[in-house]
C-alpha cells in the first residue's frame, strides 16, 4: 500500500463516516451541520465535505459506486476501497498524541465508534497509556519553571489531569438512566 496524504480532522471524518456507509457528500455534511449527529462534535461546511472526497478520489481511498437522483443535480454515492477502509479502522482506533487534541480528534472518534455500535475500550486503554507520561513529565517539570512558564505548565498540568479524569470517567460503565415523561436536554459545551 502506498503512504497516505496527510489527512486533515474533517477528511478523517469523511472517510470514517463512508467506512460505516456509502452515501453521497450532501448526506455526510448533514451529519457534520452544527445540529448533525457529527456536528455536535465537528462541524464541516458543504465544500470541505466534497473537497475532502475529492483528495480521497486521487489518493485512491474512496471510489464512485453509484448515482442518487435527488432535487438538483445527480448525487454520487461514495464507497470506501479496502486501503480506505483499513486507513479508516487504524485512524480510528489510535490514540491522540497530544492533550489539546482530546477535545476534537478523540471525542470524535468515540463519536464515531458510538454511531458504529463499536466498542472504545481498546482506544480509551490506549488513550490513557499515551496521556499518563504526559502527565508525568509536566508534574516532574513543575519544581524547575518560573514565570509564565510555570503559568503555561500549570495549564498543561490541569489539562492533562483533567483528560484523564474525562477517560476514567467515559471508561466506567454508565448509571442506569431513570425513566422521565418529559422531553431531554443536553448541555452545550
Amino acid at each position: 500500500m502506498q503512504a497516505l496524504p496527510p489527512l486533515s480532522l474533517s477528511e478523517w471524518l469523511v472517510l470514517a463516516v463512508l467506512n460505516q456507509q456509502p452515501m453521497h457528500g450532501f448526506a455526510v455534511a448533514q451529519l457534520t451541520l452544527p445540529q448533525g449527529e457529527l456536528g455536535r462534535v465537528w462541524q464541516i461546511p458543504k465544500a470541505v465535505v466534497y473537497r475532502s472526497i475529492a483528495r480521497m478520489l486521487a489518493a485512491g481511498l474512496v471510489v464512485p459506486e453509484s448515482t442518487e437522483q435527488g432535487l438538483g443535480p445527480q448525487r454520487t454515492v461514495y464507497a470506501v476501497t479496502p486501503a480506505g477502509s483499513e486507513a479508516a479502522q487504524r485512524w480510528l482506533h489510535t490514540p491522540v498524541e497530544h492533550v489539546r487534541d482530546i477535545r476534537s480528534h478523540l471525542l470524535l472518534k468515540l463519536a464515531l465508534l458510538d454511531r458504529a455500535g463499536g466498542d472504545p475500550t481498546d482506544l480509551l486503554r490506549g488513550q490513557r497509556a499515551v496521556l499518563e507520561p504526559i502527565a508525568k513529565a509536566i508534574e516532574d517539570q513543575r519544581a524547575q519553571v518560573g514565570g509564565f512558564d510555570a503559568v503555561l505548565l500549570a495549564w498543561r498540568r490541569a489539562t492533562a489531569v483533567a483528560a484523564l479524569d474525562f477517560l476514567d470517567t467515559v471508561a466506567e460503565p454508565p448509571p442506569p438512566v431513570a425513566r422521565q415523561d418529559g422531553p431531554t436536554h443536553m448541555v452545550d459545551t
